[in-house]
């Protein structure tokens, strides 16, 4: 795993399953939402976010957290690795919404981005396995099908896909 793309819900727990992947395979983690949103919740301009995120595939090494769905195909074509963090709805609104009471007014999704709670959110998350998802798996199928795929439905099987990786790599090292 050496180009590695995580997608999900909000609330799936991408960020934390990232950075944890990220350190264990030491990987240079990219959370998309970082580069797209601009202080004050403004949008990166879509060529540009396009352009950059070119960019960050043209390395040899790296992880990119994050859906997007309209430049989905540019890391799906380079990647390596693809994982599907999919927990239930219910998991997924759990989490974000006490992601956003504990980090109410700091910078959360991104610098100059302070937590916020909205209906819109809340409604994607709810949608997400009737939008979302099967729109990511298409691309998945269209333009990832060189990739191993990760399908991961529950937190616990997130934390056993990382035990498991922690385990071969310290068995690897001689530990």
């Amino acid at each position: 795993m050496r180009r590695v793309v995580v997608l999900g819900c909000g609330g799936a727990g991408k960020s934390t399953f990232s950075r944890r992947l990220g350190a264990l395979l030491d990987l240079p983690v990219t959370h998309l939402d970082h580069v797209y949103w601009q202080p004050g919740w403004v949008p990166l301009p879509a060529g540009e976010f396009a352009a950059r995120q070119r960019a960050l595939v043209a390395g040899e090494r790296w992880l990119l957290d994050g859906n997007y769905g309209g430049t989905l195909e540019i890391r799906l074509a380079a990647a390596d690795t693809v994982i599907l963090l999919d927990p239930p709805r219910r998991v997924c609104l759990r989490r974000a919404v006490l992601r956003v009471l504990r980090g109410w007014g700091r910078d959360g999704q991104a610098p100059g981005c302070p937590e916020r709670l909205s209906l819109e959110f809340l409604a994607w998350i709810w949608a997400f396995r009737r939008r979302s998802r099967p729109r990511a798996l298409r691309a998945i199928a269209e333009h990832g099908c060189g990739a191993r795929q990760y399908l991961l439905t529950t937190p616990r099987e997130a934390g056993l896909f990382l035990s498991g990786l922690a385990r071969e790599k310290s068995a690897g090292s001689g530990r």
